[in-house]
């Protein structure tokens, strides 16, 4: 049965008595959030048993999703399979749950029959999930606390359970145990400084009685990346691992010692980048974390460094000791990087028979197209071979590890070049799945180039933008002739031979994460707004389901009562936004698109959903509008800079913000200012800009309206 919405938004924790009661049952029947967990199951925890641990482990027996990738392993698979080729066609819906405006592209986590979810800005909630009743509700109000960190970033990626306790991280930088039967928060630490431009998006991840977290905001600001450990049950900070080097002399700490040499200049003045914002896995059979990192700060690496150097540990696979985070080894995907090809996408660790013998490995399908195949022992480069279509490099060569790049791909001379994949990647931060009985991962693969040059940038004296600005020393363009830019594909890849076992053509772009099952089925949901089983064998699809809007979010799966569930978190938004029309076509509006909790059961009999049809936005009469191009041309790099992630290109928005095209906003300078400068929208999400000028308000609201010009024409021509 539909189940709607609950409470608004504000208010930190919430539990109605209803919900109290309901939650000590489940307490009472399933040992939900008491010590280990209530089963004994062993697991690793300093080498003792632990039931906390035993659901983590990869070969855990699939009743919980504890975790975003289920297990410590990320490998996004369940053991379930009563949910199968076979019985998919009775899958039906058991509940769902209307969710307010904003964020719903999470991963949420289910222990001991009780889902957890974040959306909005990190708005964590607990549902019965038989029932789909709400059992509580906290509320960080990290916007409000947010200031500049919130003009990046949309949000919560997921979240993390250990121990009768689940973890958020906000867009202020706060890392929160939050209690799991009361919603109540039990401890709270700042895991950034206060004014700097980092902020927190993606899951924390738990380990042998720890929580990590990284942090974003290397495309806005001068920073240095970093991840911190702290103690699960207090929050007391453990260690903390930088991932590129300070100023050498001043910065005294392992990674300026092991890696400055391979950097030029005065990098540090940039801040380096290298931030770890989404990929963290830890392996629990070696007792190491492996951190996927980002990007450069800023992407030229002609200004970064000199042009010189591999940069580490920028775009890598670091691994350190879990219990000291001191460093093991890295493998660097892409050396000296400047095309934003960060290895922030999830790595999945297995033992997979390659030519003939076990081999303990790591796997990863970052963003510039190569899919690589890593010893975890000692991070050697086993294979690499591309996944989707790359002209940036012809090949890895496996003697040195090193990419082959192609001629005039670092965009020498001012030229500018078309490469494939372009700052999007081929593969974003949507999981891929392992189903490591096959050595098979299915990935969800982006087609789209991007142009490239460093045009009229000033090397020598390069700054950064102020304000938490959208500035990475590189002109970049996402516009291509080729019929395939912007669409996508679902593709089986063998690791194991690193061959292709089969795609899936999709005509939308940026869909949603993977999740594989013993069921031999491959769940994905997509940006038309569909939620689709693929048989894992042969890639046919055997179900779907019309979520009423896009579906990004990863799914999961897990068992309650002896029965198979699966649930999904349905709405479109995130960075995908910023692709304008590429995303925008489908009609998934930031005011009217439905955002769900949608959960599945075999013979579900909760019955259709409330018709949705796309949204389109229709063009408003401006009958006060005068063309001014100067005007508007200055008004550009404001929109580009400020505004452009999350109201799209060409003021084509998808879900993620309002359409400004279609508002009258504005039109009106007082209520523009109010919104824009004054921060009257800051709860719901649209930071403040007050350092903005007069003269640059007036360009900023004409270009906008330039745009919104341009959409009655194209109309009244339709």
């Amino acid at each position: 049965m539909p189940v709607s919405g609950s409470a608004g938004r504000h208010g930190r924790p919430r539990l109605s008595a209803l919900g109290l009661a309901l939650c000590a049952a489940l307490l009472f029947l399933a040992g939900c959030g008491g010590g280990d967990g209530g089963d004994g199951r062993a697991g690793v925890s300093g080498g003792a048993a632990s039931g906390a641990a035993a659901r983590l482990l990869d070969g855990s027996d699939g009743a919980d999703w504890a975790a975003f990738g289920r297990t410590y392993g990320e490998q996004h698979y369940s053991p379930l399979d009563e949910v199968n080729r076979e019985t998919v066609s009775r899958l039906g819906l058991a509940w769902s749950v209307d969710l307010p405006l904003g964020n719903s592209v999470t991963g949420p986590v289910a222990v001991d029959g009780v889902l957890y979810t974040a959306t909005g800005y990190s708005v964590v909630r607990a549902f019965d999930a038989v029932t789909g009743r709400q059992l509580w509700e906290y509320d960080p109000e990290a916007p409000e606390a947010a200031g500049r960190k919130l003009r990046q970033g949309w949000g919560s990626r997921g979240i993390a359970w250990w121990n009768g306790k689940v973890y958020t991280g906000t867009q202020d930088g706060r890392l929160i145990a939050i209690d799991a039967k009361t919603g109540k928060p039990l401890w709270s630490q700042m895991t950034v400084a206060k004014d700097d431009v980092r902020f927190i998006s993606g899951p924390p991840r738990v380990f042998d009685g720890k929580v990590i977290i990284g942090h974003g905001g290397a495309d806005v600001g001068s920073i240095r990346g970093y991840v911190t450990a702290y103690d699960a049950e207090t929050g007391k900070q453990l260690w903390r691992f930088w991932t590129v080097p300070g100023q050498p002399g001043v910065d005294d700490d392992e990674t300026t010692r092991i890696a400055a040499e391979s950097w030029s200049g005065e990098w540090w003045k940039y801040g380096g980048g290298g931030t770890v914002w989404n990929a963290i896995t830890y392996d629990a059979e070696l007792d190491t974390i492996y951190l996927g990192t980002g990007n450069g700060a800023p992407w030229n690496h002609r200004i970064r460094s000199e042009g010189k150097g591999d940069n580490l540990f920028l775009c890598s696979v670091v691994a350190i000791d879990a219990k000291t985070g001191k460093y093991k080894w890295h493998y660097q995907t892409t050396p000296a990087e400047a095309w934003d090809y960060n290895a922030s996408m999830d790595m999945q660790v297995a033992t997979l028979e390659i030519d003939g013998a076990p081999r303990k490995v790591l796997l990863q399908a970052p963003k510039n197209g190569f899919f690589y195949v890593i010893d975890r022992t000692n991070g050697k480069l086993i294979s690499a071979e591309p996944f989707a279509k790359v002209t940036w490099a012809s090949k890895i060569d496996l003697t040195t590890g090193r990419p082959v790049e192609m001629p005039g791909a670092r965009y020498e001379n001012g030229a500018q070049v078309e490469l494939w994949p372009g700052p999007n990647g081929a593969h974003n931060w949507m999981p891929m799945s392992l189903d490591p009985r096959t050595g098979i991962t299915y990935i969800p693969v982006l087609e789209m180039p991007g142009t490239f040059d460093d045009r009229g940038i000033a090397m020598k004296n390069w700054q950064r933008t102020p304000g938490n600005a959208n500035d990475t020393g590189v002109n970049f363009g996402l516009d291509s002739d080729d019929p395939t830019a912007g669409t996508g594909a679902l593709v089986a890849w063998d690791a194991k031979t690193q061959k292709e076992v089969w795609r899936v053509k999709i005509d939308s772009f940026w869909n949603g994460g993977t999740m594989a099952t013993a069921g031999n089925l491959v769940f994905q949901g997509h940006a038309d707004g569909s939620f689709n089983a693929y048989d894992s064998e042969t890639g046919k699809r055997l179900w779907t389901f019309a979520a009423g809007s896009g579906v990004l979010g990863p799914p999961i799966t897990y068992k309650v009562n002896g029965r198979q569930y699966i649930t999904v978190l349905s709405g479109f938004g995130t960075s995908g936004a910023l692709f304008g029309e590429k995303v925008a076509r489908f009609g998934w509006q930031y005011r009217t698109q439905p955002r769900r909790i949608l959960t599945f059961v075999l013979d579900g009999k909760a019955g259709p959903l409330p018709p949705a049809a796309p949204d389109h936005p229709e063009p408003v009469a401006d009958p006060e509008y005068r063309p001014d191009p100067a005007l508007a041309e200055k008004g550009a790099p404001i929109y580009g800079r400020r505004c452009l992630v999350c109201h799209g290109v060409d003021v084509k928005a998808a879900g993620l913000a309002p359409d400004l095209r279609a508002s009258p906003v504005p039109q009106d300078a007082a209520t523009f200012n109010e919104i824009v400068r004054n921060g009257a929208l800051v709860p719901n999400g649209m930071p403040r800009y007050e350092e903005l000028t007069d003269a640059e308000m007036a360009a900023l609201r004409q270009f906008i309206r330039s745009q919104a010009s341009k959409f009655r024409a194209s109309a009244a021509k339709n």
